[in-house]
């Protein structure tokens, strides 16, 4: 814990993002306007000339010592004062992470990126006409990334471009999440909805909330069916849709088959499977039924002291059994997740996981870096759980990144977390032609993703100008029981306004 203190009471979200930049170096660290108590002290200044150029400069002082930056940078219109909030506290961010960097000795590799979806930003410049000089100068100078970061990211966007051609035109098809809120167990790092099944089993809410899902299948359907949209991708998540029984998910299928409209064009239809504790060979034929071959199986470590820790019941020796299991029953496609940093794991046990994946080799390796999220368990009791330190995560990315390029793999999408180990990221890999649209689509916004089931969010994006709109259903089984039907009324009224008022 650091307690920060500046002097001047910026608004509140500007005192925000310099808390997300204090972060990045302090675990909680507190940003306050008074001398009591404080570690250290940074002095701001900051002004906007006539050309619309921004002057900021910061002193850090500690234990005596003074660490000083400047920063300027010049815009070619006014903006509007929304556009000059957003520039200023970039700008006092630039000035924060340098004085902090100078004290520390740390270097942030992201810069002053402290965002979920960096890719979305060189997409954004790309868009604007710049060529990859002109951006990797942007990103460098501006937002302090590193080279190796950015670089990056230009290999993620030009891979999107080929598994995607058409990806700046995405905006006039859809996509679709579908949640089912059940888990055998729920992980110590998750907040997902993922209710425990056999108790909601008992209290029935499991049938109830299936019902309820073929009722939204089906409405949801009828609207893009009258409207004849065309769908990209679906994705089957949750919690773990296949904690529900074989005959309960054949069910779902045939409505949503039946409902939705133009299934010939679906690019992609993905099962989240990511508990091989739910995986049985009656399931798998059900998806092979229905032509679906993408899963994930998820194996997060091969240790199995961690497995424990973190609450997954099933054995290391499960997940290697249902991976081949899958690959009997079809599935040609298989996801696996590998995260790093998790409690009592170090460079040895990675490496381990690495090799294990070594042996199986699924089309797609994602890399995650462990975040303790606001509301997980791992999170309210951090004492329970230790974790590695910055520079040891940093160096188990660095084997993941030299793994997956060994083995014939390239990155196609990342996003970052709030409080994520050392600064870094979540990296999807896959082997060439093996990509998940879906993953690119809600990573880069570049369309409506029409969210289905329990905890599901639709992310309504604006066909013209991008705009997003939001809309939650209810994470709690009985909840969404409750409120499902309230729940479609106001979707289609969303959808209505995008694509109905807009054509």
């Amino acid at each position: 814990m650091k307690t920060i203190q500046i002097n001047e009471q910026f608004k509140e979200d500007w005192k925000r993002v310099l808390n997300h930049i204090a972060n990045l170096f302090y675990e909680d660290s507190v940003i306050q306007f008074t001398q009591a108590g404080a570690d250290m002290a940074i002095a701001f200044q900051h002004h906007i000339e006539a050309d619309f150029t921004i002057h900021t400069a910061a002193q850090l002082t500690v234990d005596g010592e003074k660490y000083v930056s400047n920063y300027a940078i010049r815009y070619a219109t006014e903006g509007t004062e929304k556009e000059q909030s957003i520039r200023m506290k970039r700008a006092l961010s630039h000035v924060m992470l340098d004085v902090l960097e100078q004290y520390t000795g740390m270097t942030q590799q992201w810069g002053i990126l402290t965002g979920v979806r960096p890719t979305k930003l060189y997409h954004k410049y790309r868009k604007a006409g710049m060529s990859e000089e002109e951006i990797f100068a942007i990103l460098k100078k501006d937002y302090r990334l590193s080279d190796t970061k950015i670089s990056l990211m230009k290999e993620i966007v030009a891979r999107q471009l080929k598994i995607i051609p058409d990806l700046d035109e995405l905006g006039q098809e859809i996509s679709i999440y579908i949640g089912v809120p059940f888990c055998p167990t729920m992980c110590a790092y998750c907040t997902f909805p993922a209710y425990a099944i056999q108790s909601n089993r008992k209290q029935g809410r499991v049938e109830k909330f299936i019902d309820g899902l073929h009722i939204e299948l089906r409405e949801m359907g009828k609207w893009l069916t009258e409207h004849n949209m065309r769908i990209t991708s679906i994705y089957w998540g949750g919690g773990t849709p296949t904690s529900i029984e074989a005959d309960e998910m054949d069910a779902l299928y045939k409505t949503m088959f039946e409902s939705f409209p133009n299934p010939h064009t679906i690019r992609e239809i993905t099962v989240e499977a990511g508990r091989p504790d739910t995986i049985t060979p009656e399931k798998l034929e059900v998806l092979k039924k229905w032509g679906i071959d993408r899963i994930s199986v998820n194996p997060q470590s091969y240790t199995q002291e961690t497995l424990k820790a973190i609450g997954r019941h099933h054995t290391v020796q499960e997940t290697i059994d249902k991976f081949w299991l899958s690959r009997e029953h079809g599935m040609n496609n298989i996801n696996m997740d590998l995260i790093i940093g998790l409690p009592n794991e170090g460079i040895a046990e990675f490496d381990h996981s690495l090799n294990e994946s070594a042996k199986m080799m699924p089309e797609s390796l994602t890399v995650h870096t462990l975040s303790f999220k606001r509301a997980s368990e791992m999170t309210r009791n951090k004492d329970k759980y230790r974790v590695a330190d910055r520079d040891t995560v940093s160096e188990m990315m660095q084997m993941a990144t030299d793994w997956t390029k060994e083995n014939g793999y390239v990155p196609y999408y990342l996003y970052r977390q709030k409080n994520i180990l050392g600064n870094l990221e979540n990296v999807g890999y896959c082997k060439p032609g093996e990509e998940s649209i879906y993953n690119i689509v809600i990573m880069e916004e570049v369309q409506t993703i029409l969210g289905i089931g329990c905890g599901a969010s639709s992310k309504f994006v604006h066909p013209k100008t991008g705009k997003i709109t939001q809309f939650h259903n209810p994470k709690d089984p009985a909840a969404y029981i409750m409120t499902f039907e309230e729940a479609i009324k106001k979707k289609i009224e969303i959808l209505n306004d995008l694509y109905v008022k807009i054509s």
